[in-house]
């Protein structure tokens, strides 16, 4: 077969130096003409060394690349799971900006006529709106699916299987976008700043393929915010990893950005520090996502979790607070309160979930150390006010009401006059005798009435 009159410039397949590796692996991607590549015309030559190098750049020829793809491994050895610290990073080359592959609209939207622009800013008018725990579950799905990585292939969702298509995809955008456009659609941010959703992003405008990457930032992995939790596209396949802040190479020239259409600001789940959380009203509050939660997590959603869980019997593991920023105690009494609504495993693992979160904000479910919280059909204990009605200086009528069946029921033993309307301590023991006449013990029995205690005092 005659051979092609390029191949003399060609390099050597049998070549294993730097130079003659790097340029089999430039060529085999086929790298665009704004980085350098050969234009359309040069289809031919692009499809030759695709078949000719394909073997030798993905095989064993190659070590060096080899060893960067498969370099970056979870604590199982497996890449694309919850892993450890083990750079180097593989490198990872993208695609240009375009459409959703074969018009497929974004996750939980429909398409929209408008278009974002090749240049400039994008106005948040024109995006799709999102929260930071919606950006961390699409994030999660394509681990989930051990998504493959790949510069032309395209995912069911429409979204190119490269690092700037996950970033695409997560947050929600109607287009493939690349490392030299995403930040159009998000504000510059300091590191200090960074929270679930937001991106670390390095774009090398003079070479592109080289270096270039971005990571959704999943949240810090301690106190010392060193390290996050990072969600990537990469070689082989999506992963979730702990990685050093910002990156395993280039980490100085990482920038932080914020999707622009992340709902509620620029913080998006309350400011570090406070008690407020955006549109929450106690009881009502919908779960925030697991992002929320965690080593390195400093939010509201903390503070009222722990809350929460002082409520449900779990004051013993806090030596002080609760407070915004997660810790061990606040890890211990989540999974107390799993555990005692009869949880096991990976259920019980002391990280709040949708399930957890309904129970604790609802009253519902046991109270941790006993069964004084509702369980069963004693989560719709008819006429149980609420927790908060039964504490030290509270003053109300089911307060009376609850000191008047004490006495009824014959445990009003503590009571030098009334009852009455204002809660003392005569009303506290007389519940915590009632709840250890029900065989109950430690904070089952600490004197506050739950739905259970109501229920079984008022039956």
């Amino acid at each position: 077969m005659s051979v092609p009159v390029f191949e003399e410039v060609e390099p050597a397949a049998d070549c294993g130096c730097p130079g003659c590796a790097q340029r089999r692996r430039d060529l085999a991607l086929g790298l665009p003409v704004r980085a350098g590549g050969p234009p359309s015309a040069h289809g031919a030559r692009r499809a030759l060394v695709l078949v000719t190098a394909a073997g030798v750049v993905l095989g064993g020829g190659a070590g060096a690349a080899g060893a960067a793809a498969t370099g970056v491994t979870d604590a199982t050895g497996v890449t694309g799971g919850g892993g450890v610290l083990t750079g180097p990073a593989p490198d990872t080359p993208q695609g240009d900006r375009g459409p959703l592959h074969g018009g497929a609209p974004g996750p939980g939207s429909s398409p929209s006529p408008v278009a974002a622009p090749t240049t400039g800013q994008v106005s948040v008018q024109t995006l799709r709106r999102t929260t930071r725990a919606e950006i961390i579950n699409r994030a999660k799905t394509w681990v989930t699916e051990s998504v493959p990585y790949s510069m032309e292939r395209y995912w069911s969702d429409g979204y190119r299987q490269d690092c700037s298509g996950y970033i695409s995809m997560a947050w929600n955008l109607r287009s493939n976008e690349w490392t030299g456009s995403l930040d159009r659609f998000a504000d510059r941010i300091d590191r200090t700043d960074l929270q679930p959703g937001d991106i670390l992003l390095f774009h090398n405008p003079a070479n592109p393929t080289r270096g270039s990457h971005v990571t959704i930032f999943g949240g810090w992995t301690d106190y010392t915010h060193t390290a996050y939790t990072a969600y990537e596209q990469t070689k082989p396949r999506a992963r979730k990893q702990a990685t050093p802040l910002a990156y395993w190479e280039n980490s100085d020239r990482y920038l932080a950005y914020r999707y622009k259409g992340v709902a509620g600001g620029s913080t998006g789940s309350g400011s570090p520090g406070t008690d407020t959380v955006p549109g929450a009203g106690g009881a009502g509050t919908p779960f925030p996502g697991t992002a929320m939660f965690g080593p390195g997590a400093n939010n509201a959603y903390v503070t009222q979790l722990g809350k929460l869980l002082v409520a449900r019997g779990g004051k013993n593991f806090y030596a002080q607070g609760p407070g915004p920023r997660w810790g061990e105690a606040d890890r211990r009494a989540t999974q107390a309160f799993q555990q005692a609504q009869g949880w096991k495993g990976a259920a019980a693992d002391g990280m709040p979930g949708p399930r957890t979160w309904a129970l604790l904000v609802s009253g519902q479910g046991r109270d941790i150390g006993g069964s004084s919280g509702s369980g069963g059909s004693s989560a719709t204990a008819t006429g149980f006010p609420g927790r908060g009605y039964f504490r030290p200086g509270q003053s109300n009528a089911y307060v009376e009401k609850l000191g008047k069946q004490l006495v009824k029921r014959g445990f009003g033993g503590h009571y030098v006059s009334g009852p009455g309307p204002r809660w003392t301590e005569a009303d506290r023991r007389n519940v915590e005798a009632f709840q250890r006449a029900q065989g109950w013990r430690g904070a089952a029995a600490d004197g506050y009435p739950g739905p259970e205690t109501w229920r079984r005092l008022f039956r």
